[in-house]
C-alpha cells in the first residue's frame, strides 16, 4: 500500500525562494500544490487547495506571515511551518507566530541567506513532514492568554497578590524538575511552568530542541510568563530553588555539580552521537547522575525518540516520571517512545501535568 504524498503550499515574497523551497520539497517527496507571494495569496491558496502543510515566510508585503497564520487558523486551520531569519529579531516574530497557531519553525542559517535552505534540505523536508502530521485540535488550547512577557508576568503576580489566601502547602526539600520537548514544545513547556507555584521551590531545567539564536528569547518568554526566574544557560551557571535554566541551542547541558540544593551546569559541544543539540537524553542522564534530592522528569510533545534514554536514567535514579498523553500532544513521538520504555510513572494531558508534578512533591501528612 502506497502512502499519499503530503501536499504543501509555499509562501514567500521572493520568487527565487519559492522556487528553491519548492524544489527542495519536491525532491523530498512532498507535493507542492501552490505558491504564494504574500499573506493574502497564502490564505486564498489554503482555502482553495486544502494542503497538509504551509511553509510561511515572515516579512512580506500587504499581509505578513504572522497575520496570515492567524487568518488561516481562523478560516481553515492548517499546520504551518515558519521559515525564520536566524537572528534574535527573527526569534521574536517566530514566537509571535507560534502564539497565533504555527506549529514549528525552521531557522534559515545566516539570516536571509537563501542558499542555506538548500544546504539543509534534508532537515527542512523532515521538518515539513513532521509539521504536516500535527493535530491542530491539540494546539488550540496551548495559545497563551497574554501577548507580551512583561504583561504576562505582571498579570501572574497581580493575580497572586489579590487572590484570597489559600491553605499553606508543604513541599519536599530541594526538588529538581527536568522538562524535555521538541515540535509543539514552546507553548507546552510554558503551560507546565506557568502552573508551578514558586513555593514548590523547584530547580528547573528545560531542554527544548531549538537553535541557539532562539533559546535566549525562549527563556525570556518563560521568565515573563511564570513565577520562576528563568534564563538561558551559560557555562558554569548555578541555580537554586525558584530558578530555571533553558538549555542552549547547539550545545549540550550537563549538571557538573550539585550540593545543598544548588546545581551548577556546564555546556559542551559534544553531541554524544545523539544527532540533536541540546539533547534531552544527555541532560536527563546527567541530572540522574549528579542530583541526589527528589527528581521529576517530564517528556512533552515532539518528533523522534530523544528523552527515552534520559527517562530510563531518571527512573533508575528514583525519579518520578511523566509523559504527555497522545490526546494533547501535537506530535506524539517523544512521549510515545518514553512510554514504551516502561519507565514512565504517569501519562497525562498537558493541562494536568503540572498538578500531578506538584502532587508528587507535596509533603505527606
Amino acid at each position: 500500500m502506497t502512502t499519499r504524498s503530503q501536499r504543501a503550499v509555499v509562501v514567500d515574497d521572493s520568487r527565487f525562494m519559492r522556487e528553491l523551497i519548492g524544489d527542495v520539497l519536491r525532491d523530498g517527496g512532498v507535493r507542492v500544490v501552490a505558491e504564494a507571494a504574500d499573506g493574502h495569496e497564502a490564505v486564498a491558496a489554503v482555502e482553495r487547495h486544502r494542503p497538509d502543510v504551509v511553509t510561511m515566510d515572515v516579512e512580506m508585503p500587504r499581509m505578513n506571515g504572522i497575520e496570515a497564520v492567524e487568518r488561516i487558523m481562523d478560516s481553515r486551520p492548517t499546520p504551518v511551518l515558519m521559515l525564520s531569519a536566524y537572528t534574535e529579531d527573527g526569534a521574536d516574530v517566530t514566537f509571535d507566530a507560534l502564539d497565533r497557531g504555527a506549529v514549528d519553525f525552521f531557522a534559515k542559517p545566516g539570516g536571509e541567506v537563501s542558499m542555506g535552505v538548500s544546504r539543509l534540505k534534508e532537515q527542512l523536508v523532515e521538518k515539513v513532514r513532521s509539521v504536516a502530521t500535527a493535530d491542530l485540535s491539540r494546539q488550540t488550547n496551548r495559545r497563551p492568554i497574554t501577548t507580551t512577557a512583561q504583561t504576562a508576568r505582571t498579570g501572574v503576580r497581580a493575580s497572586r497578590a489579590t487572590s484570597a489566601p489559600s491553605p499553606t502547602t508543604a513541599y519536599v526539600d530541594n526538588p529538581t524538575l527536568v522538562i524535555g520537548s521538541s515540535t509543539g514544545g514552546p507553548s507546552a513547556v510554558e503551560a507546565v511552568l506557568r502552573n508551578l507555584p514558586l513555593d514548590a521551590d523547584f530547580r528547573v531545567i528545560v531542554v527544548q530542541h531549538m537553535p541557539d539564536a532562539f533559546t535566549g528569547r525562549f527563556a525570556d518568554r518563560l521568565d515573563g510568563r511564570s513565577e520562576y526566574d528563568v534564563r538561558e544557560a551559560t557555562d558554569g551557571a548555578r541555580i537554586g530553588g525558584g530558578e530555571a535554566l533553558v538549555a542552549n541551542g547547539g550545545t549540550n547541558l550537563l549538571v557538573s555539580h550539585y550540593n545543598s540544593g544548588r546545581l551548577r551546569v556546564s555546556l559542551t559541544d559534544d553531541d554524544f552521537d545523539k544527532g540533536v543539540q541540546p539533547s534531552v537524553d544527555v541532560t536527563m542522564s546527567s541530572v540522574a547522575k549528579k542530583v541526589d534530592d527528589p527528581l521529576v522528569g517530564v517528556v512533552l510533545t515532539g518528533m523522534g525518540s530523544d528523552g527515552a534514554e534520559g527517562i530510563q536514567a531518571l527512573h533508575r535514579a528514583g525519579a518520578y516520571t511523566v509523559a504527555e498523553s497522545e490526546e494533547s500532544s501535537v506530535i506524539f513521538g517523544m512521549p510515545k517512545r518514553a512510554i514504551a520504555t516502561g519507565c514512565i510513572d504517569a501519562v497525562h494531558r498537558l493541562e494536568d501535568i503540572a498538578a500531578d508534578v506538584l502532587d508528587n512533591v507535596r509533603e505527606e501528612n
